[in-house]
């Protein structure tokens, strides 16, 4: 059986194989990126290969890789725009959290500005800050949710507790947790997503480390199958869970191509159990 090509949340259908837009940046995640018109060619092509979900952060640059978005792809037309807000940024690499409610508006104000909406598609708690109620936090995307200002709630890095916790303020369309071929940190949220139907977006979805190494076993794995590693990871990824939107990310032309032909991947039942069979052994 096929799996499913779109996922939707809040009324909002996308393509499961999004788009990450950290890596359009400059080295450190900070300022713009050393060719900005391959930056703007990366994120044209993602749409022209069929990209509708194209995830970003107003840390990102910061703000940089908002701005592009809405350089490159303004208006957009059926492709969502997700945003993060909750992480300040005071230099290259350098990332805290902040979950002030005042801040948070503001940030969501100014990302509506950035990328020229009037309701943003998603907006997402970048990390909950533990130095302020969660229930603030919480509280201000519930205020802004109903205001208008976003259509869709998000989350990064929580536990099933802190989602149920978050639900009992604001409606929770996605989450998003670290999580990959060769990381499962996060199998228990991804398991309680699934069942409650919200959308779990894996950052960093391309697997890595020695598994992944050339000549190792992932690498043996995709040759066999013909695809790359890192198609093979994202192909895992989408057979995993219908609820999963992975959004590999790269400053790249050449590799936003190579990721979005995962989506064309047909894994086979023996290469699907043979890498939960590598994780256990590796």
């Amino acid at each position: 059986m096929s799996e499913p090509t779109t996922f939707t949340y809040a009324d909002q259908t996308v393509h499961r194989l999004g788009f990450g837009a950290m890596r359009i940046t400059g080295k450190g995640i900070w300022g713009e990126p050393n060719d900005i018109d391959e930056a703007l060619a990366v994120l044209r092509r993602a749409v022209e290969l069929g990209v509708d979900f194209i995830d970003t952060a107003d840390s990102y640059g910061p703000y940089v890789s908002e701005e592009l978005i809405a350089r490159a792809l303004a208006p957009y037309g059926e492709v969502k725009i997700a945003t993060k807000a909750g992480l300040v940024r005071t230099g290259p690499d350098l990332w805290f959290p902040c979950g002030r409610p005042q801040y948070l508006r503001q940030e969501c104000e100014m990302s509506l500005r950035r990328l020229r909406q009037e309701s943003l598609d998603l907006f997402q708690l970048h990390r909950i800050d533990p130095e302020v109620d969660a229930d603030e936090q919480f509280g201000v995307l519930r205020e802004l949710l109903d205001e208008g200002k976003v259509k869709a709630v998000g989350l990064s890095e929580v536990s099933v507790e802190e989602i149920k916790k978050a639900r009992a303020v604001v409606p929770i369309s996605t989450v998003q947790n670290l999580y990959n071929v060769t990381n499962r940190a996060s199998e228990e949220v991804l398991n309680y997503c699934e069942a409650e139907g919200i959308g779990f977006i894996p950052w960093f979805p391309v697997a890595s480390g020695h598994l992944a190494r050339s000549g190792g076993p992932l690498d043996t794995l995709a040759a066999q199958s013909g695809v790359t590693v890192a198609q093979l990871s994202l192909a895992w990824l989408l057979r995993r869970s219908p609820v999963i939107l992975p959004i590999p990310g790269t400053s790249k032309v050449a590799h936003v191509e190579e990721n979005c032909a995962a989506s064309q991947v047909q894994m086979s039942d023996d290469t699907y159990h043979a890498i939960d069979t590598l994780l256990v052994e590796g």
